[in-house]
């Protein structure tokens, strides 16, 4: 009899969990584990790899202890990661020569400002559907190659790997018996083609990053290598791998084109289904590779929110207004507005489509009577503002007004913010029971590789739906976008003003 339980394997940006499933897609185990966040500088953000990986041994653990359940009842573990984090290591001593390069980081912004003084965003743009931005993982491994002593020289001797975040794992987990990424996140390096489905010679040449440090490119769905005996869940095959929010779409079960799916993390990702067909951007979104399943690779089109639930936990962390993320949803709803002030969560630039690297957090308008519980709804309210941006821009797109949502992520349990997101974008917002979307899109796609469905349409969905319907008024509505696009404008540029 095949195993009925599968394991997700969740690396995110603040935390590594491990979730395991049954094959009825309900959740029978969670262990999460935060790991430390680093800013050595303004703007730049960095995670210890090692501690990377300890944070995820301890979640597997967590995970099979709570569950009672042994490796050998797992039939496949699939691996969604936060993407486009660059970590380079030692082949030999598997030792990472710098800490891991966050996604969020902004320190190749000026590298960024030459390639594209070079003419080269529409070049890149057709080649890879990104735009050229620090966001992505090509710059950042091109500075630890210029600024970390002997990295250069051991990386054209062959002795040092390039991965994401799934790659550092999967090496560590295996041994390094496999050095491998899927073509979910490849396309997220600002290094491949979506086209031919290869690493760019061209990019790699400019930007002088050997290929050899490269990993091989495999689907989304197959076994790749079993973890280590000696480690927590010894013997288990890993079978699954797809960034964090290609794994979220799937997840959802948005398998046709015009399917769309946000989810509310450490920062926000909106993504539609465009099939087997690359749809190119005029609105400031990026293409990209979805998964590739039975030989077949399906596009998206993505917009980027880069700060979202991270502002939430400034208020926690670095302001110290709240106590719990949870808390914020009762704050929020304790006032009827935000006394007149609005918040721009740019801490790190703004993503689509603004595509601003030097924008920075802004709180405007704000007045004596202004409290922490205005301060707090701008906050929240500034999340799904965002979002409303890159939902108009998909539309324009797409060609295809949204009628509906779906949503998930730790902060789409925010009712009130769910609530504004409906209001503010005048759409039907659909969420799901289990909002462990990213994490069941791991596991679908690792059971289906290991015959726990036999294909994509026995794979039952997260539930009931409870559904948030639009009730601010259209005038309300452009009052308040005005009043945001206003924020939005005293927020950019401010890192590059004189």
């Amino acid at each position: 009899m095949r195993n009925k339980y599968i394991m997700a394997i969740d690396s995110g940006t603040s935390s590594c969990r491990c979730i395991i499933f049954n094959d009825r897609c309900e959740v029978v185990a969670l262990d999460q584990h935060e790991f430390t966040q680093y800013y050595p500088q303004p703007g730049w953000v960095e995670h210890d790899p090692e501690e990377i990986f300890s944070a995820q041994l301890k979640a597997i653990a967590g995970a099979l202890s709570a569950s009672g359940l042994k490796a050998s009842d797992i039939a496949a573990a699939g691996i969604t990661n936060q993407r486009e984090t660059t970590i380079v290591w030692d082949k030999a001593t598997g030792k990472p020569v710098y800490n891991a390069i966050v996604w969020q980081c902004r320190r190749t912004a000026g590298l960024c400002g030459q390639l594209s003084a070079e003419g080269l965003d529409e070049i890149y743009r057709q080649k890879t559907g990104l735009v050229i931005d620090a966001y992505f993982s090509a710059t950042k491994l091109a500075w630890i190659l210029d600024n970390v002593e002997g990295a250069r020289e051991k990386a054209e001797r062959g002795e040092l790997l390039f991965g994401t975040v799934d790659t550092w794992l999967i090496w560590r987990l295996t041994g390094g018996a496999a050095h491998v990424t899927d073509m979910s996140n490849a396309s997220r390096t600002m290094l491949f083609n979506i086209h031919t489905l290869d690493w760019d010679d061209d990019i790699l040449n400019r930007l002088n990053i050997p290929r050899a440090m490269l990993p091989s490119t495999v689907s989304s769905s197959e076994p790749v290598g079993s973890i280590l005996p000696s480690l927590p869940g010894g013997g288990i095959v890993i079978a699954g791998i797809a960034g964090d929010q290609q794994s979220a779409l799937f997840g959802q079960r948005c398998f046709k084109p015009g399917d769309s799916k946000n989810t509310y993390g450490t920062g926000c990702f909106l993504l539609m289904n465009t099939g087997d067909t690359p749809v190119s951007s005029k609105n400031g979104l990026i293409t990209t590779i979805a998964w590739e399943l039975g030989r077949r690779v399906e596009y998206a089109l993505e917009g980027s929110v880069f700060v979202a639930g991270a502002a939430v936990q400034w208020l926690r962390d670095e302001l110290g207004i709240i106590r719990h993320a949870a808390d914020t949803e009762a704050i929020s709803e304790s006032v009827p507005d935000t006394g007149g002030c609005c918040f721009v969560p740019a801490f790190t630039g703004l993503g689509a489509p603004y595509w601003d690297p030097d924008a920075r957090g802004t709180l405007v308008g704000l007045t004596r009577g202004c409290g922490r519980a205005h301060i707090v709804r701008a906050v929240l309210e500034s999340i799904a503002l965002q979002t409303n941006d890159i939902l108009m821009a998909m539309e324009e797109d797409s060609g295809v007004p949204l009628s509906a949502l779906r949503v998930d992520g730790g902060a789409s349990a925010n009712n009130f913010l769910m609530r504004y997101q409906a209001d503010i974008s005048g759409i039907r917002v659909e969420r799901p029971t289990c909002v462990e979307s990213t994490a069941l899109g791991a596991a679908s796609l690792a059971g289906l590789a290991a015959g726990v469905w036999g294909s994509r349409d026995e794979l039952i969905g997260s539930g009931e739906l409870t559904v948030f319907e639009p009730a601010m008024s259209e005038t309300e509505r452009a009052s308040r976008l005005k009043i945001w696009k206003r924020a939005v404008s005293r927020a950019g540029h401010w890192a590059d003003a004189d």
